[in-house]
Formats: C-alpha cells, structure tokens, sequence
C-alpha cells in the first residue's frame, strides 16, 4: 500500500509511544490526523496541544465526521493494546476501512528511506537516540522515529530539518514481531535476552525472530551486534560482510577502554582497531549506556562524522526520559527513576548505581510490569532486586493483560537478598519512605509508576538540607 490518495489518518491508541511519534509524523506532514485512547496521559496532552484531536470515549459517535466523508481518503492506524471489542474497532474493521498496524505503517515509511533500525530487547530507545542526535548535531539530515522522549528534543519524533534525503532512525520493535515489517540498511542489535515470551513462547524462539530480522537487510547493509546478541544468535546467522561485533569487553571488534563511573557520567575511549578516540564523556551513567554509545559512535563514523563531532555529540546528549534519569544529585541524596522491567535491565542499572556511589545504602522501588513477565522471570527478579541493601515492591501493573491465578509480586519478595525489604501499596509508599529515609533511591518499572515520579522527586528534594549561610 502506499499513502498516496490518503488525506486522513485515524489512530486506535494514538497515546503510546511508538503511536503517537507516527501521529506527530503524519500531523507534521499536512494529514488530518485525530485519535482515540483509553485515557488520558502527558502524552496526549502534548498532542492536543499541538492541535490533533483525541477522543477518550470508545463512541463512533466521536470520530471527526469529516474523517467519513472519503473511506478511500481515510487510513485507520490501530495497536493491539486496543482490545478488537472495542466498538471503534468494531466499526473499522466491519466497515471496509483500510487498516494497519503501526509496524506495517513504520515499514512502509522505511521501504522508501535508508533506515538505520535499532532492534534489542534492552537498549533500543537509548542507542536510537543517540544515533539521531549525533547525526543531527553533526548537520546531517536526520528523521528519528523513537521509543522514548528525549530530553534534547522533548519528542519522540525529530524531523529532518533540511531538502536533503532523510536518514531515517527507527526503534525496531521486537514485541509482536514488529521488526519483520521493516527495511533496513543499517542495522543494530544491542541485546537479544528472553522477553515477550506471551508471543514468542521460550527463548529459542526469540532468537529466530532476531535472526529472520537480521536477514531483512538489504544487500551491502551493515550489522553491528552486541557481543553477547552475537554469542547468542550464533555467528553462523550474520552477514559475513559488514558485520561489526561491539561490547565492554577487548575480545570484541569494538570495545570500550579505561570506562571510568564518576557521579553522573561515565567516562571511557573508544576503540575499534582502526580509530581510537580518547577522554569520550557520557552524560547517560551506566556501564550499557557506555555499550549503547559504541555501537552509536561506529554508525556515525560510518556516516562521516569526525572524532570530533562525536565527542561533541556525546558531551551534549542529555538522554531519554526515565531512562537512567537523574532527578535528583545534592548533598549526600540522589534520585534516579528508570523504564527497567526486566531482570537484565534491573541488574545493568544498579551494577551502574553502585559503581558511581560506592560505600552508599541504595534503595529500590519497583514495580513489575505484565503477570506473565512476572511469571517467567520470577527468579531472575529476585536475583537482580538483591543488588539493592533495601528493596520496596508494588503490585504488579498488568498493562494488556489479565490476572493470571497464583501470579503477584510476593512471587519475587521471598527470594529479594536485600537487608531489609517491604511489600507496599502505592497509597504506603511514602509512609515507608519517611521511616527509611533513603540516601540513594531508584524507582523502577514500565508501568504507571512514572505517575508516582514528580511525588518523589518533590518528596527527596524536601529531604535536602538547607545551605548555612
């Protein structure tokens, strides 16, 4: 299908991330654009703002009737989070509209650009960002489509500012397959850990699905892979040329050295046996953000840029919202909230915290995200949980799906190695808090602890002790 004859588009859902950078992408282009979404959130909030209508009623009744005048003018853009009861859905789908899915859309869209893909079950949103910004800080043409809202362009989408060809940046999407649908020329696999096993159904599985998204490359493409993803994947399954194999460790094609954690960056230089950069500065902490920017600064070395520029680029990176976020630093407090809903992601991070703030207490509130990632990786929860010395746990935050029999959190709490640990609600939260009085806190998970966030930071900045003058 292509776009043209289309002059409206219509999003079910139109309040995810991945949903709401293509509805920005659509508005920005000169199409009709309106929505509809459960509830509201920020997100959505910024979209009416910049003048896409939404609707939270699941009504027919809602939808802009200039939207039904021309069928054949309208494209319907759904997500699966929408149930198919859902009485718009209903009408669509029973209404000879034309339908697609996001990741057919995205695909679509990068069919017709070169398109470097960033796919991972950890990493993705972080890598693609800064792919994008180094790019765009460098001059080059850039259209980024991501998984998160960065904090140098408060979007998830940024837009090729130039008459140039576009080089376009995507978040490839491993959930549902999405990855299938695209085009790459480029691509990056940061990680390829067990996720999703509610649709792959066990890790070898996921695998192939990484494999099948590694031969969608198009030919003289280029395949930079995290060390471990390589391991895993098996080396028999990469392209044999243009495959470049990065991560922490010196046995890799491109590794990082001398990687230092300071409060509030890191530190190292980049090594690939043909370029060396050195005195490298990372505003994003974290010894798997420092793996993100390998694979950031090899792309952009491909795509011209001087060492130079990279170093700028990277010293000005300011991240991505609720990813290794640093909200508070003063005195002896520090507050850092994160997406981190798996238990490798859980580990990278206070792996990262504890090398930064050595000899401090750390306390974690976390709250898992889907029963059935609660259930598959229960015990690796507990494991990475035990990083902290004090660990609050919330109920788990179901997203799409419904409870499963037996499934809660108490699965984690028994196995958490931590001095000292909690089950709470979030109406407790901040009682247990007080009576903690933690130094260095890290709020984790994917779900809608991010609406706790401002509470916390508004509650550790009282904590601070006023300056004597």
């Amino acid at each position: 299908m292509k776009l043209e004859g289309i002059h409206s588009v219509y999003f079910l859902g139109i309040g995810g991330i991945g949903m709401s950078a293509l509805a920005r992408w659509f508005h920005q282009a000169g199409y009709a654009v309106a929505g509809y979404d459960r509830t509201p959130s920020p997100l959505t909030d910024q979209l009416f703002d910049e003048g896409i209508a939404i609707s939270f009623e699941d009504q027919v009744s809602t939808i802009p009737e200039n939207f039904l005048r021309d069928k054949n003018g309208l494209l319907v853009i759904w997500t699966p989070a929408i149930p198919k009861e859902s009485a718009l859905y209903q009408f669509f789908s029973s209404g000879s509209f034309t339908m697609k899915k996001r990741s057919e859309v995205l695909g679509m869209l990068t069919a017709e650009h070169y398109t470097i893909a960033v796919a991972g079950t950890h990493g993705k949103t972080t890598t693609s960002s800064l792919i994008a910004h180094l790019l765009k800080s460098a001059g080059k043409p850039v259209t980024a489509f991501l998984g998160g809202i960065t904090q140098n362009y408060q979007s998830n989408l940024i837009l090729n500012s130039s008459k140039e060809a576009t080089i376009m940046v995507v978040e490839a999407d491993e959930f549902d397959r999405s990855f299938l649908r695209l085009h790459p020329d480029v691509e990056v696999v940061t990680s390829a850990d067990p996720d999703h096993l509610d649709i792959y159904g066990d890790e070898s599985t996921i695998l192939d699905g990484f494999r099948e998204f590694i031969q969608l490359l198009k030919k003289k493409g280029k395949l930079l892979i995290q060390d471990k993803a390589a391991s895993k994947i098996g080396q028999d399954n990469l392209p044999q040329k243009g495959t470049k194999i990065y991560g922490l460790r010196a046995t890799s094609g491109i590794y990082a050295e001398n990687v230092q954690a300071r409060p509030g960056s890191f530190a190292f230089e980049y090594e690939d046996g043909k370029v060396q950069i050195k005195n490298l500065e990372l505003f994003i902490p974290g010894f798997h953000n420092v793996e993100n920017a390998l694979s950031a600064i090899a792309i952009s070395l491909d795509h011209g840029l001087s060492p130079q520029e990279i170093k700028t680029g990277l010293a000005t990176f300011r991240g991505v919202k609720r990813r290794f976020e640093i909200l508070v630093q003063e005195g002896s407090r520090v507050y850092i909230d994160d997406y981190a809903h798996h238990p490798e992601e859980i580990r990278a991070c206070l792996s990262s915290v504890r090398a930064m703030y050595p000899g401090k207490k750390l306390t974690v509130v976390f709250q898992p995200h889907l029963f059935s990632r609660t259930r598959d990786f229960a015990e690796g929860f507990s494991e990475s949980l035990s990083l902290a010395d004090q660990v609050l746990l919330l109920d788990i935050y179901p997203a799409r799906e419904l409870p499963i029999p037996g499934v809660s959190s108490e699965m984690l709490f028994d196995d958490i190695q931590a001095s000292n640990k909690k089950m709470v609600t979030k109406e407790q939260l901040f009682d247990v808090l007080e009576d903690w009085d933690p130094e260095i806190l890290v709020t984790m998970g994917a779900g809608d602890i991010d609406r706790l966030v401002p509470r916390v930071q508004d509650w550790m900045r009282s904590r601070l002790k006023p300056q004597v003058l």
